[in-house]
C-alpha cells in the first residue's frame, strides 16, 4: 500500500501539517523536528503526490530557466546547477529558449507563466538584463532570480566580480611581459561584455599601457566569432602577443585560428578566456581562464528563487568568488627584434 502523509506524521510524532511544512521547506520549523520528519520520510520511503502538493500549497512546483546565449558550454553548466537545486527541493525545471528582442521575449515569458502557472523563473544572460522582461515579471508579480545581472537589475540571484577578475587576468599577462594585449569582446547586449571590457581598459591604465582600439575586436560569445576575430588580429601590421577573449568559446576559436596560421600558443601568442567551462580543459593547449563557478551559480540562483517563492522577501543576491586557472595557453611574451 502507498505510504501516506498520515503514516509519516505518526512515525515522526508530529501533525500532518508539520510534515507538510517540512516537505515544502517552509520556515519556522525547529531543526530537531525537521530531522525527525526527514528521518520518517526516509524510513518509510515516502513520496508525496505532485497533485497533493499543488493542492496543499497552491503551487505548480514548476520553474523555468530562460536563455538566449550562443555558448552551449556556459548554458549547460548553469542548467545543471539549476537542476541540482530544483531536484533537492522537489521542484520541476523547464528550459525555455527566448528570442532576445525586448517586447517579443516579454510576451513569450507572459505566455509561459499564464499557460504553465509557473511559480518563478531563473534568468540567464542576456535575458537577465532585458528591461522589457524584467518589467513584465514585476507587473505579473512573479518571483525571478538572475544570473550575473547588472547592478540595477539585481535583487535575487548570483553575481561575480567580473571587473576585478579581468584585472587579475590582465595583471598575469602583463607580469609575463606582454604589452600588446588584444581583447575579443562579448555580445554587446550582455552586461558581462561591458564589465570585461572595463576591466581590460582599467588594467591597461593601471600598468601605464596605452589603449589601442585596433586591438579590440567584436565577438558574439561563440567559437566562430572568436575564430574570425583572431584572424583579423593576426592580419595587423603589429600583431598582439596575447589575446584575452571574453569567454572560453571565443578563446578556443582563437587558438584554432592561430594554429591554422602556423603560429604556436603560447610560443607566439598567449590566449586566455573567461568562465572555465569544460572546453577550457578539452582543447590543446589547456586554456588559462577565469573560473566563475558556473554550475554553482546556477544552483545558488535557483535556491534563492525557491526561498523567495516559499517566503516572499527572503531571497537575496549572493556574491561568489572567482579564481584564475593558469594553464598552458599563456606564457612569456616572445622576444622582439
Amino acid at each position: 500500500m502507498r505510504v501516506r502523509i498520515e503514516d509519516v506524521a505518526k512515525v515522526a510524532g508530529v501533525s500532518m501539517k508539520t510534515v507538510s511544512r517540512v516537505l515544502n521547506h517552509e520556515p519556522n520549523v525547529s531543526e530537531r523536528t525537521r530531522k525527525r520528519v526527514q528521518t520518517a520520510v526516509e524510513k518509510l520511503n515516502y513520496r508525496p503526490l505532485p497533485s497533493a502538493r499543488m493542492l496543499a500549497g497552491r503551487r505548480s512546483y514548476l520553474v523555468a530557466m530562460l536563455f538566449d546565449n550562443p555558448s552551449n558550454n556556459y548554458l549547460m553548466e548553469v542548467e545543471m546547477g539549476v537542476l541540482d537545486a530544483c531536484k533537492s527541493q522537489h521542484y520541476h525545471l523547464m528550459l525555455s529558449p527566448m528570442t532576445y528582442e525586448g517586447s517579443v521575449a516579454a510576451a513569450e515569458v507572459e505566455s509561459l507563466i499564464v499557460q504553465l502557472q509557473l511559480d518563478g523563473v531563473v534568468l540567464t544572460p542576456p535575458i537577465t538584463d532585458d528591461p522589457a522582461v524584467v518589467a513584465r515579471l514585476k507587473e505579473l508579480d512573479i518571483p525571478y532570480a538572475s544570473v550575473s545581472a547588472k547592478e540595477e537589475n539585481r535583487r535575487i540571484g548570483v553575481v561575480v566580480d567580473e571587473h576585478g577578475a579581468v584585472c587579475a587576468m590582465m595583471a598575469h599577462l602583463i607580469d609575463l611581459g606582454h604589452r600588446r594585449i588584444a581583447h575579443i569582446k562579448g555580445h554587446p547586449s550582455h552586461g558581462a561584455s561591458a564589465w570585461r571590457m572595463a576591466g581590460y581598459r582599467d588594467a591597461l591604465e593601471r600598468a601605464g599601457l596605452p589603449y589601442d582600439p585596433a586591438l579590440v575586436v567584436d565577438g558574439e560569445f561563440s567559437y566562430d566569432s572568436g575564430h574570425a576575430a583572431t584572424l583579423g588580429l593576426l592580419g595587423l601590421a603589429s600583431r598582439p602577443t596575447a589575446i584575452f577573449a571574453a569567454n572560453d568559446d571565443m578563446a578556443a576559436g582563437a587558438i584554432c585560428a592561430i594554429s591554422e596560421q602556423g603560429l604556436s600558443v603560447p610560443g607566439d601568442i598567449s590566449v586566455c578566456g573567461f568562465d572555465d567551462t569544460p572546453i577550457a580543459r578539452q582543447i590543446h593547449p589547456a586554456l588559462t581562464t577565469i573560473r566563475q563557478p558556473t554550475r554553482e551559480m546556477g544552483r545558488l540562483a535557483a535556491l534563492e528563487l525557491l526561498t523567495e517563492i516559499r517566503n516572499p522577501g527572503a531571497g537575496a543576491t549572493i556574491n561568489v568568488p572567482y579564481a584564475l586557472q593558469l594553464r598552458r595557453s599563456t606564457g612569456p611574451a616572445p622576444a622582439t627584434g
